[in-house]
């Protein structure tokens, strides 16, 4: 029996849905209305628009074989009917009806449905400052933002550009206002590092010396008062400890889930936003589906609510409400939060929960980072990659995977590896076994995966104790008061540059030569031992214990992590 199926929302799971349905019931009717005269674009992409990477906003709404998203070709194309600049302001659950706002016209109509998608997304959000409305302050939401923050920087209106949040969009939005333009940018966030909350201190601190280095400055735990201008145009940013010149402000501090239509029918909605869904993407009521920005899932890690706004999810969702609006039974189970980020000519990766996301979870969880080659070390072409793992120490079970590193595949496609297996609650063990493809122009012989897990398993073993390059900075800022003895087991020739730089703090005795040259090594001192990545330090650190040195740290990466981290030598 053919159905109505009512879709509200067009961006990115609505389509989905209304498509994956029209392909299992062809005779079925599917309306899918929108506020928007634009739907159905790739929001994801407007921050590589604005950079250049993407020449027109055009391709934003194309398809692959670049045709236009737009009405005509849903209709035309698809099968299903779409109403652009038209507003759902009601859901009648018992009459089964969405009524509908003509924007244009102002009229108002009511649209019967048999079952009902609750598609809105998410909204950016706001801060409720003085001067958000002035020209010049923007959002980052839909190829009209784009293309009139690119307008504005191609006539050259903007020198001085100001994002407000070091997440995602931020991030992305200063590299394109840097990288393509020229345009002196500037990042202000209220937390204490880049990617709050998703990655470590550590590993933010490389990402963030990393874009210092391509022109970008960071004022951290700063927060943003006014918004200034002359004329209706911004010229200013005030925070609590400065005055930011900005000809251009972007506001990147997350997004609202928009669910209100839903919590006004009475749907089950999380208390700060977000509708309820069940792992089929029901809401609790069967005849009403959900899903992409603005539905609540289930994390899969820690087993509670989680908001998750995605493009890859809600589409990955849209399939499931489509096939289910049909009579089937697919699933959802959840997500454990996997992302990339570009950061010019690096990347920042993750999937599971960061060291601090763990502990706030409840979970008795430790990290340890790596500094290793993403392929085999007598291949031309390699760079070091950096990964941090986080495990929970009773169970030994992998709770997340972040890594930095070049802006290839190498890097992402680790994590992607992890975050394959995440669900599973694999343990350190799986891990260190795991079977990747190996030929030397693509990984080691012993992937940097395997290389982690096991390292992650000494670690718990006690046997590998040590620090990142966090906790290295801060011994060494306080080595005149703490008489830590900083043992360099490189070669002589890696290790002279730093001798002379620091003499009588920085002490050598390469590796191999440890058992002949104990007689250097004080018993009575704390040893720190470092060497280009972690590794042959920590074949010191176990020759050491055999010989009974008892306070004897390895710094986890080396050498490596700590140029990455920025530490002064």
């Amino acid at each position: 029996m053919s159905q109505h199926i009512v879709v509200i929302g067009g961006v990115a799971l609505g389509p989905k849905a209304a498509c994956r349905f029209k392909r299992l019931e062809p005779g079925s009717r599917v309306t899918m209305v929108d506020q928007s005269s634009l739907i159905s674009y790739g929001g994801c992409g407007i921050p590589y628009y604005v950079s250049g990477d993407v020449s027109e906003a055009r391709e934003l709404c194309t398809t692959s074989f670049h045709m236009v998203r737009d009405k005509d070709f849903f209709h035309e194309v698809k099968g299903v009917e779409v109403r652009t600049l038209t507003k759902a302001t009601r859901i009648d659950r018992e009459n089964k009806q969405v009524h509908l706002l003509d924007l244009t016209t102002g009229k108002e109509s009511a649209l019967e449905y048999d079952k009902l998608v609750i598609a809105t997304g998410a909204t950016p959000r706001k801060l409720g400052l003085p001067g958000e409305d002035l020209k010049g302050v923007s959002y980052v939401c839909n190829p009209d933002d784009a293309t009139r923050i690119r307008e504005g920087i191609s006539k050259g209106e903007v020198g001085n550009a100001v994002i407000i949040g070091a997440g995602f969009i931020g991030l992305e939005m200063a590299e394109a206002f840097a990288d393509m333009w020229g345009v002196e940018t500037s990042v202000v966030e209220i937390t204490g590092q880049i990617m709050p909350r998703l990655v470590s201190p550590s590993l933010a601190a490389m990402g963030q010396r990393h874009m210092e280095e391509n022109g970008i400055t960071f004022h951290f735990g700063e927060s943003v008062k006014a918004i200034e201008g002359e004329d209706g145009r911004v010229t200013r940013v005030v925070t609590d400890k400065r005055t930011l010149d900005a000809d251009a402000v972007i506001i990147a501090a997350g997004v609202v889930p928009c669910s209100d239509i839903a919590k006004e029918a009475g749907l089950s909605v999380h208390e700060r936003g977000g509708v309820f869904v069940d792992e089929h993407m029901r809401t609790d009521d069967p005849d009403i589906y959900a899903g992409g920005d603005c539905a609540i899932v289930n994390n899969l890690i820690t087993d509670t609510p989680t908001f998750l706004p995605l493009g890859s999810m809600a589409n990955r969702q849209g399939r499931i409400i489509g096939t289910n609006l049909a009579g089937g039974e697919a699933i959802f189970d959840g997500v454990v939060g996997s992302f990339v980020v570009k950061l010019f000519e690096t990347s920042m990766a993750g999937t599971g929960l960061s060291l601090d996301s763990a502990l706030a979870a409840g979970f008795d969880a430790v990290s340890v980072l790596l500094v290793q080659l993403d392929r085999a070390h007598f291949y031309p072409t390699k760079e070091l990659m950096t990964l941090e793992m986080v495990v929970d120490k009773s169970t030994r079970r992998v709770l997340g995977v972040q890594g930095f590193g070049s802006s290839g595949d190498a890097m992402v496609g680790r994590i992607n590896a992890v975050a394959a297996i995440l669900k599973y609650a694999p343990t350190i063990d799986a891990v260190s076994n795991m079977e990747l493809a190996y030929s030397p122009p693509f990984a080691a012989a012993m992937d940097i995966l395997n290389t982690l897990a096991n390292m992650a398993d000494n670690v718990l073993r006690g046997i590998n104790r040590g620090v990142g390059p966090d906790g290295f900075k801060e011994m060494w800022e306080k080595r005149a008061e703490s008489d830590v003895f900083f043992l360099d087991c490189r070669e002589s020739g890696d290790a002279t540059e730093y001798l002379e730089r620091n003499p009588g703090d920085w002490h050598n005795v390469p590796q191999g030569k440890i058992y002949e040259k104990l007689d250097e090594i004080p018993k009575d001192r704390p040893v720190v031992l470092i060497c280009n990545t972690g590794a042959r330090s920590y074949e010191a650190q176990v020759m050491l214990t055999d010989r009974g040195y008892e306070n004897v740290t390895n710094v986890h990466g080396g050498m490596a992590a700590i140029k990455k981290f920025g530490v002064d030598l």
